[in-house]
């Protein structure tokens, strides 16, 4: 008798979180408050997890773990979104990333991988099958519209069709097996700095730096060892330096082939940077270390004088989707600032090995998760930086905080509403840093749809420029990319104007 689908009666497969594994078409969304900019000319890609098919673990609520939970909500596959804006008309268009894995699945008609990147939990089907979901982030550069995610290498996807294309190894350059979701563009260069993480297999310690040219070509590679197997999911770029979070959510692979979790946070572990001159070789790396704490994302990072200035989504409690390694169970959060808050951290060139961590917003401020800058700034100095901020009773909004004031303000998206990150999108081409939009995808959880709002950028607490509803369910997002039209004609990723910080 063949298999039924049937997804477990959990939290995680019900209400707006029920799967819609659709793909979807909708020309002129409806535009339900204010008006879309006319001169907004581009398009929003985001990417996120779907489930596919029921998880092969789990399956009663009386063994679903909810550990185990949080990780299947990170291990859907792709489903990429592409809200396409021209003289103020929205049109949306989603589909899945058709990567091995999914087609695997398709073939088998249910589920063939286990625990989240653990491959000993694997269908024996899939033994021998890339595993990556392609479900993280969406970038345009050098011509390609690539998925990523950081188990795998980049898959291709047509701009407009959003047409599953290849994997890119661009053409032999990149020996690691798999590439970061969170490479860095300078905006100045147009060259993109992307890395690998237990780059020579599951639970090693190696990490590959590489950097791309305009043309596609891989101008440097560099690889060097980690003071232990750990999980680095995004980096910085700092003006003439990458630099890498060592944060203790580590890789223990014989709890892996135990059919344990892929990641247990190392609260007895210390914190490691390095700091590595994207001309330099594996000798020039400089390195800083500190007590233990989880960096998530970096809104942005810069050069200031002989100092690296990062600002770091900051737990000192490890990531709550993964246990800790000693048993110990995960703070419950009482509020924001237990979860995630925003750091500055400071490694001094000229003074010693000791991680700096200050805490500069106000108190209660509860902004810190899914970082965001104008990515035209991205390696600069910087004034502007946005992020999820939780507002009472747990409800994800928007954060625009003003680095040279210190000032925070936040939008509300109104009861049973949650925000995914926000979005920079220019004004205008010449658009000073910060002056523009904020796009943000909203679940409005009791009417079961999805919004896309648009916010000024500089005055987030007011009124939404627009609201574009989407008319169904989109579960997740994780991260996204804007492309105006000249860039995606021209192949290029961000023009970035001269600034106040230039001069």
């Amino acid at each position: 008798m063949a298999e039924q689908t049937r997804f477990p009666e959990i939290s995680l497969f019900q209400g707006f979180n029920e799967p819609v594994r659709a793909e979807a078409d909708v020309q002129d969304l409806e535009v339900i408050q204010g008006t879309v900019p006319e001169a907004l000319n581009g398009t929003l890609y985001r990417c996120g997890p779907e489930t596919q098919y029921p998880p092969r673990l789990g399956v009663d609520k009386a063994d679903f773990d909810m550990l185990v939970a949080y990780e299947e909500y990170f291990n859907g596959e792709g489903m990429v979104h592409r809200f396409r804006f021209e003289n103020g008309h929205v049109d949306y268009r989603s589909r899945w990333v058709r990567n091995e894995r999914f087609l695997a699945q398709e073939k088998a008609r249910r589920s063939l991988f286990g625990r989240y990147r653990n491959r000993y939990t694997n269908d024996e089907l899939a033994a021998e099958l890339d595993p990556t979901t392609s479900n993280t982030h969406i970038v345009w550069h050098a011509g390609r519209l690539l998925a990523l995610k950081e188990d795998g290498l980049p898959i291709e996807l047509d701009p407009v069709t959003l047409e599953t294309k290849d994997k890119v190894d661009y053409d032999g350059q990149v020996t690691a097996p798999w590439l970061s979701a969170h490479p860095k563009i300078d905006a100045v260069t147009d060259e993109m700095h992307t890395f690998a993480y237990q780059a020579a297999g599951d639970g090693s310690t190696d990490m590959a730096y590489y950097r791309v040219d305009t043309t596609g070509k891989v101008v440097a590679e560099v690889w060097f060892d980690a003071p232990y197997a750990a999980n680095v999911h995004d980096y910085a770029l700092a003006g003439d330096y990458v630099v890498f979070g060592f944060y203790p959510l580590i890789t223990d692979l014989d709890v892996v082939k135990a059919g344990g979790p892929f990641y247990q946070w190392h609260r007895d572990e210390k914190t490691h940077f390095a700091v590595l001159p994207v001309n330099g070789t594996a000798e020039d790396i400089r390195w800083f270390s500190g007590p233990a704490f989880f960096g998530s994302h970096i809104m942005n990072a810069y050069v200031d004088g002989n100092k690296i200035v990062l600002d770091v989504d900051y737990s000192d409690a490890g990531f709550m989707a993964f246990p800790n390694h000693d048993g110990a169970p995960y703070p419950p959060p009482t509020s924001f600032d237990d979860i995630f808050q925003l750091a500055q951290v400071t490694l001094d060139l000229d003074g010693g090995d000791a991680i700096q961590v200050e805490f500069k917003l106000p108190q209660g401020s509860n902004t810190g998760a899914m970082s965001r800058c104008d990515d035209r700034f991205v390696g600069q100095p910087y004034r502007h930086g946005y992020s999820l901020s939780m507002l009472p009773g747990f409800k994800a909004g928007v954060a625009h905080i003003d680095h040279e004031t210190g000032e925070v303000r936040t939008w509300d998206p109104g009861d049973g509403s949650a925000c995914m990150e926000p979005v920079f999108v220019p004004a205008h081409r010449e658009a000073a840093e910060g002056e523009g939009y904020l796009l943000v995808h909203v679940n409005r959880e009791n009417e079961k749809v999805t919004d896309l709002v648009i916010l000024d950028a500089q005055n987030v607490d007011g009124e939404p420029v627009a609201v574009v509803r989407v008319p169904m369910r989109i579960r997740l997002t994780f991260h996204g990319s804007w492309v105006g039209d000249e860039d995606l004609a021209a192949g290029t990723s961000y023009h970035r104007p001269q600034s106040e910080h230039d001069a």
